[in-house]
């Protein structure tokens, strides 16, 4: 196969693909390689563009055995890992390297394994816990009153807590289920603000913190879907009121319409204010993965499942907005929920 002929016939394939020739040199690249080994490829010897010693070794391997080898080959690309699936083939005299792009299903088995993992170990504290009281009340403390309403209390609030944990992750299945599709209905964010901050009024009340919704002029109906936009912010101002109690107050503002350059458009925003301890600036970037918690003791305490900003992640992003966080220690935290207009 010459250089022209095997250009023709590499050149439609989506697949990036390289041709090693009879003399350990470039043949034939076409143009989806380029762009992971860069431009001017033909004519190099092919140990000085891939380098790694496993991809080089299969091929040692094809030129004197003539059977196809299957290896990986990783790309860093700025900073990420790109990581292929190399089939390397005789084809004459020639040899085709064929690069399949494994770098999603790899990551996305990474996921599946950590968020089983993550579970379970969420699951499994509460559970050790239950199964130690429930030995303990049919032994030693059998005829202890004090100590079985003391550890029923304890009991309570595990098994509470592993309910909420089972609530959330059936809450991020659905919302992750319906991402792709835009609600429809016409929402009117002044009055499901005030709805949800009464529904939040025992929990303001125990945290002697007080909520004050203000709306500076917008009466816009937002496209979206009433019950999860309840869930975001009954999410955010729950929150509000946990972890930024000792502010004493929480403020929700409701903003009037305005273009939004990053959503394209004019959007609505609410932004959700506590005057709490804060959150330190690394801790950011992090806040909406699944189970991230800034304090693991602390989140406990007050039922948290670190699902929560994860969820209003997916649900801000099934309505095409944006959630923006600003902290800073001893300060408190501000969340902004862009939710465009159309």
């Amino acid at each position: 196969m010459n250089t022209e002929s095997a250009l023709i016939l590499i050149s439609g394939l989506p697949l990036p693909v390289l041709v090693i020739g009879a003399d350990a040199r470039i043949a034939a690249a076409n143009e989806a390689v380029t762009a992971v080994f860069g431009p001017d490829l033909m004519g190099r010897h092919h140990i000085s563009v891939l380098r790694q010693p496993g991809l080089i070794a299969a091929i040692s391997a094809v030129r004197q055995q003539g059977a196809r080898q299957i290896t990986r080959y990783v790309h860093r690309d700025g900073q990420k890992d790109l990581r292929f699936r190399v089939t390397v083939a005789p084809a004459g005299p020639n040899i085709v390297l064929t690069f399949e792009d494994q770098t999603a299903a790899e990551e996305a088995g990474q996921m599946r394994r950590d968020f089983v993992a993550n579970v379970s170990h969420e699951l499994r504290t509460p559970l050790t816990a239950l199964l130690g009281f429930i030995e303990t009340l049919g032994g030693a403390a059998r005829d202890d009153a004090q100590a079985c309403d003391r550890f029923l209390g304890i009991m309570a609030h595990e098994a509470n807590r592993m309910t909420r944990l089972v609530d959330d992750l059936l809450s991020l299945s659905r919302v992750e289920e319906d991402e792709r599709v835009r609600p429809k209905e016409h929402v009117d964010l002044a009055a499901l603000l005030s709805s949800v901050i009464k529904g939040l009024e025992p929990q303001t009340s125990a945290a002697d913190v007080s909520v004050v919704l203000t709306n500076r002029g917008t009466d816009e109906m937002v496209p979206g879907d009433a019950g999860q936009l309840v869930q975001v912010f009954t999410n955010l101002i729950e929150n509000a009121i946990k972890y930024g109690a000792s502010g004493a107050k929480v403020e929700v503002t409701l903003h009037p319409r305005a273009h939004h350059q990053r959503l394209r458009g004019d959007a609505v925003c609410v932004t959700v204010e506590d005057f709490g301890d804060g959150i330190a600036a690394h801790h950011i970037a992090r806040l909406t993965e699944r189970f991230y918690r800034v304090d693991n003791h602390r989140s406990r305490q007050v039922g948290g499942t670190g699902l929560g900003l994860a969820i209003v992640k997916h649900i801000i992003s099934r309505h095409r907005g944006r959630l923006q966080i600003e902290s800073e220690l001893g300060r408190g935290t501000k969340i902004s929920v862009y939710l465009p207009i159309s």
